[in-house]
């Protein structure tokens, strides 16, 4: 007779997930896909400085630094989204494929800064 599982276990698989995430180094990695896909043409300098960032990040967490390379990544997420967020986007263009884009870079971000402080918070 299996158990149901409780609102304890539910959270705890939440944060367990989120914590996971972070400490994954494909997330910085798909950032930095997703930011070089909207800031290479025309080139924007200011936020094509954030790919390599993000890929420094996923290479400090291959190398074993999981923690710092998770704290490292919220916080430069944290500082994109709120770059990107000051540009205005239309209705129209938001849902062209730029626009698509952009709102998976920022919904990735936003996962990314969650998860990744909470895996350098624990």
């Amino acid at each position: 007779m299996s158990k149901a599982p409780s609102s304890e276990d539910t959270k705890t698989n939440v944060f367990e997930y989120a914590r996971k995430w972070g400490e994954n180094p494909l997330p910085p990695t798909v950032l930095a896909t997703l930011i070089t896909a909207q800031h290479a043409r025309p080139l924007q300098k200011l936020p094509m400085v954030f790919a390599p960032l993000f890929l420094f990040t996923s290479y400090m967490n291959l190398g074993g630094y999981k923690t710092e390379a998770a704290g490292t990544s919220a916080a430069w997420s944290a500082l994109y989204m709120l770059l990107a967020s000051r540009r205005k986007q239309s209705i129209k263009s938001t849902f062209s494929v730029r626009g698509v884009v952009r709102g998976a870079t920022m919904a990735t971000c936003a996962v990314q800064v969650a998860g990744g402080a909470l895996a350098y918070l624990t």
